[in-house]
């Protein structure tokens, strides 16, 4: 009989990770960081991060999922008492969790302003539009706290309505139809765009490897992006791997789910470029790039209103993927403890979407209220998020999957001695390593102790973790 908490087939973890990974990073901060840190230079160190740093925290985060079959909080702390190690690792889950609720209730309601202008598109409001009223849109949307309101308030719901059914009638039905129906409409707008866009030069663009074009600045946000765009650090690949078979392959998995979100993002990358160049347009509009230059490159363009229309629910699309990954994970926990999951979401979700209101408060009638230096709320949940508890808690799962569980544990979910190695090294040393120098570099630390301070960080878990594993042998 077939375990309830079991994806029915691998395809359907691969789906349900893709669209966990694949959302608002993919198509609206992909395409503008790459345009602001030099095209194909920054997609060379993208690439090569995924490798050394994605991977190998996505296999540690499913590895201690499936070997729990356990939320994060739960999961991580019964590891940690089965392997001798402290209880309080199970606050990596709980720092988890928190993550959750914060990224959602802004990322809802920026998955809200595609609601407004596939609606705008599809009524032909932004046919034939010039710069200033492209602006204009954006402006008096952010000045509306009724509109972004019920924007956020119907994302939430469509979230909600899906972890609502279960795993296999809500998160496997939702990924089956979701991301077929993504990839399709990608190809869709990537022949639209290659038509009536400049295809060459955004491939040009996009793969031309010009090192001497890559800043600093610019090879920190690749390795911070690729860290990001794969969901980690806050339970989501914990949960879904916890819904894993145990005959998948670790290795295999996350190697396809990294492939498909990194050609997810490159699509997405020369559909969007072909149109700004295509239209003579800056690549380097930054954040704005999705939300006024592309309305700017529709404008003109045969059927613009449909294919803006139809640009803006593949976004939709994307977003509701990845939010429905961001929800489980806090939804499992209380299920795992005899809670409805029905009462649960409706709670569990009415609670990010009241926190959610402090974001689309802040681009409005709480513009001027900035608790810390210039950061609004919306600030202040997006960089406390991204600079300091996502990335810590991917490093805090990376180490403890690889120091922390014995031998045995890992021979077991990684049956290939020379995979078994090579992710070792990578998830003990190099992954902590980079990620750790990220978020200190993010928060302004100067490079010199940010690399210091890395070094020092993983070379005290290694000592202690040694000591440890020492001591329990003994």
């Amino acid at each position: 009989m077939q375990n309830n908490n079991i994806w029915s087939h691998r395809w359907t973890f691969i789906l349900a990770a893709v669209g966990s990974a694949v959302g608002l990073g993919n198509l609206w901060k992909f395409p503008y960081i790459t345009g602001e840190y030099g095209g194909g230079a920054f997609v060379l160190v993208y690439l090569v991060t995924i490798a050394l740093i994605g991977v190998p925290v996505f296999m540690a985060e499913s590895l201690l999922g499936r070997k729990s079959r356990k939320s994060p909080v739960d999961g991580v702390t019964k590891l940690a008492k089965e392997n001798g190690a402290t209880p309080l690792w199970g606050g990596v889950g709980i720092m988890g969790a928190f993550t959750g609720v914060l990224i959602l209730s802004f990322y809802s309601v920026i998955a809200g302003w595609a609601i407004h202008y596939f609606i705008r598109f599809a009524t032909g409001a932004l046919v034939g539009i010039d710069a200033d009223a492209a602006g204009a849109e954006l402006g008096n949307l952010f000045a509306s706290p009724v509109n972004l309101t019920i924007y956020h308030t119907l994302f939430m719901a469509a979230t909600m309505f899906i972890i609502g059914l279960g795993v296999h009638k809500g998160l496997e039905r939702g990924v089956n139809v979701l991301l077929p129906l993504l990839f399709v409409m990608l190809i869709v707008v990537a022949i639209y765009a290659g038509i009536n866009g400049d295809f060459g030069a955004a491939a040009s663009f996009l793969f031309s490897f010009e090192l001497s074009k890559l800043s600093l600045e610019g090879w920190l946000a690749a390795l911070g992006h690729a860290f990001f765009t794969l969901s980690l650090g806050m339970g989501s690949i914990f949960v879904y791997g916890s819904y894993m078979s145990s005959e998948s392959s670790l290795a295999k998995t996350a190697v396809t789910v990294a492939v498909l979100d990194t050609v997810v993002a490159l699509i997405a990358g020369l559909a969007i470029f072909s149109l700004i160049f295509g239209n003579g347009l800056e690549a380097s509009q930054g954040p704005g790039l999705l939300f006024v230059s592309l309305p700017l490159a529709f404008a003109e363009m045969p059927g613009s209103a449909f294919f803006g229309a139809f640009f803006m629910a593949l976004v939709l699309f994307a977003a509701l993927s990845s939010s429905i990954s961001i929800l489980e994970p806090i939804v499992a926990f209380f299920v795992s403890k005899g809670v409805n999951r029905v009462l649960t979401t409706l709670v569990v979700g009415l609670f990010v979407w009241l926190v959610g209101m402090l974001t689309v408060f802040s681009f409005n009638v709480l513009a001027g209220f900035t608790p810390i230096g210039e950061w609004t709320m919306f600030d202040i949940f997006d960089k406390l998020t991204s600079n300091v508890t996502l990335p810590l808690g991917g490093v805090l799962l990376s180490l403890f999957a690889a120091w922390v569980l014995t031998k045995e544990t890992l021979v077991a979910q990684i049956p290939n001695d020379t995979v078994r190695m090579i992710w070792i090294a990578l998830a003990r040393f190099v992954a902590p390593l980079g990620v750790t120098f990220v978020m200190l570099k993010a928060l302004s630390v100067p490079m010199l102790w940010a690399l210091v301070a890395a070094v020092a960080f993983v070379a005290l878990v290694s000592v202690v973790q040694v000591k440890a594993g020492a001591a329990r042998q003994a």
